[in-house]
């Protein structure tokens, strides 16, 4: 201890005479009265008869054979080579079931991996008037006032189309059609009728709400009337995933606003892009290593990792870490990092995607809206695949689920069978070894019966009640008593006996 350290006193701890003594540590529980939902007489026999149904029904599964393979030597008994193809089948089954699961679950695999499209989005814009002054029918052009005491005013319309559907259709009529120049030269078979076609799942079709969840509209500040603010917003409302219906405000093509003004004005739209999985506008150090300035998170994560493996930047002992080259340490501005925070590490490199923005003049004078004319864009968005759709429906078919409670209904039946068959060759098996030799079969058959029956009482000596002082018992080996199935038996039956 250093002479210049200076304890500080301890002091007992002063309890006040008017606090109250806290319960520390585990001790006896507070009697009180708890409040519980009493159940009704007719409740408690629902719930106990529930109970019961249930019990009998883990009873019966218990019961229930499981095992569909014949046992040997059953093809000795039986004339031609049925067993022979009875196996054969069960080896096609089996691997048909690994083939049928393998691509279940590449299947699922596919739809899990949210798949994109891009579509290209067509927005019109336009724009019409009401009580310009060139409207207006009782001008005096002789008059010193001009004024029509009229408020002039315009309306803008936004209206999206997702392109590509037409063509889309066309195309699947066309494929039609040729399926049914194939099958028309075709002859009836015995008057069988053609089978009816399936109707096909109509695509999902997306409005302009889909792809965005915010629009505004931006006006030329010094254009303003009187300078009021004129800018207008539109957000989407929250809606419950995968809704059947979607309210109005959230669902629509079209987006119309009206506004006082008799002069043409500059306005900028815009569109905050709404997508699932939401992509980021990457930062530099982060899109110098990905090669691209757009990405999702999981994206951008498995970017850096994939370039971490590539170039070879893993520790031999620790594989979470890795050293950092010039790109990764202007990342992560550390010369060593750790796997599993570079999702924290990219966060402060990604930012929300800005919005599309599309100029657009608000025409008010009559040398337009003698022949107007709409702006066009044209927006490339992401859309989901349609054969994920297709593959969900697959999984989730009804159809699929009936196929495996009847395949189910026959493994049962099946197993029985095979259940019956095993007992048929033990019989078999038993009477064929007492017509050929009764005495010694019957002698032996007693010993056994014996043997088992002390072994289950617990009353067996060494060796089951039989002479163990032949050289048998004392030799050794896998080919001696000890290693014989009887043995292994009693063993186990006496280890597994609960101690007094």
């Amino acid at each position: 201890m250093q002479p210049s350290y200076r304890p500080f006193p301890q002091q007992a701890p002063q309890r006040s005479p008017h606090a109250q003594a806290t319960r520390r540590g585990i001790g006896p529980m507070i009697s009180g009265s708890h409040p519980q939902n009493s159940l009704t007489p007719a409740q408690m026999q629902a719930q106990q008869a529930a109970q019961l149904q249930a019990n009998d029904r883990a009873r019966t599964r218990s019961r229930k054979p499981t095992d569909k393979n014949i046992p040997e030597g059953v093809e000795e008994c039986v004339i031609g080579d049925g067993v022979q193809r009875y196996r054969d089948l069960r080896e096609l089954e089996r691997r048909l079931d690994s083939t049928m699961m393998r691509k279940r679950l590449d299947i699922q695999d596919s739809v899990n991996r949210n798949v994109k499209r891009y579509r290209t989005l067509r927005i019109w814009i336009s724009n019409t008037v009401e009580d310009q002054p060139w409207q207006a029918d009782t001008l005096d052009v002789d008059a010193f006032d001009f004024s029509t005491n009229m408020d002039s005013s315009y309306r803008v319309k936004i209206e999206g189309r997702l392109m590509g559907e037409e063509e889309g259709d066309i195309d699947s009529e066309d494929s039609e059609d040729e399926d049914e120049d194939m099958n028309g030269d075709a002859m009836d078979e015995d008057g069988k009728k053609k089978p009816e076609k399936t109707p096909k799942t109509p695509a999902k079709q997306y409005k302009l709400s889909h792809f965005f969840k915010t629009m505004t509209v931006e006006f030329d500040r010094s254009k303003g009337k009187e300078g009021a603010d004129q800018s207008v917003e539109w957000k989407k409302p929250v809606v419950a995933p995968n809704a059947a219906n979607l309210p109005n405000a959230a669902d629509f093509d079209q987006l119309e606003f009206k506004r006082g003004g008799d002069e043409n004005t500059n306005i900028t739209i815009n569109l905050f892009r709404d997508e699932n999985p939401e992509r980021f506008q990457l930062r530099p150090a982060l899109a110098d290593i990905l090669d691209t300035d757009v990405a999702t998170r999981a994206e951008a994560v498995m970017g850096v990792w994939e370039y971490i493996k590539a170039m070879g930047l893993q520790e031999d002992d620790e594989k979470r870490s890795f050293d950092c080259d010039d790109r990764l340490r202007a990342l992560l501005q550390r010369d060593k990092g750790y796997i599993p925070l570079l999702t924290e590490a990219i966060v402060s490199h990604i930012n929300p995607l800005p919005p599309v923005k599309l100029p657009y003049t608000i025409r008010v004078d009559k040398d337009f809206h003698e022949d107007p004319q709409p702006t066009i864009y044209d927006i490339r968005v992401q859309v989901d695949d349609p054969l994920r759709t297709a593959l969900a429906s697959y999984i989730v078919n009804p159809a699929n689920a009936t196929s495996l409670r009847q395949i189910n209904a026959h493994n049962e039946q099946l197993a029985i069978l095979v259940q019956k068959i095993t007992n048929s060759k033990s019989k078999h098996t038993f009477f064929d070894a007492l017509s050929k030799n009764p005495t010694e079969f019957i002698a032996k058959w007693l010993s056994s019966q014996k043997r088992d029956l002390e072994v289950i009482s617990g009353e067996a000596t060494r060796g089951g009640g039989e002479d163990a002082s032949g050289d048998e018992w004392r030799r050794g080996g896998k080919e001696s008593i000890w290693a014989s199935d009887n043995v292994r038996e009693s063993v186990n039956l006496l280890v597994g006996r609960p101690k007094v």
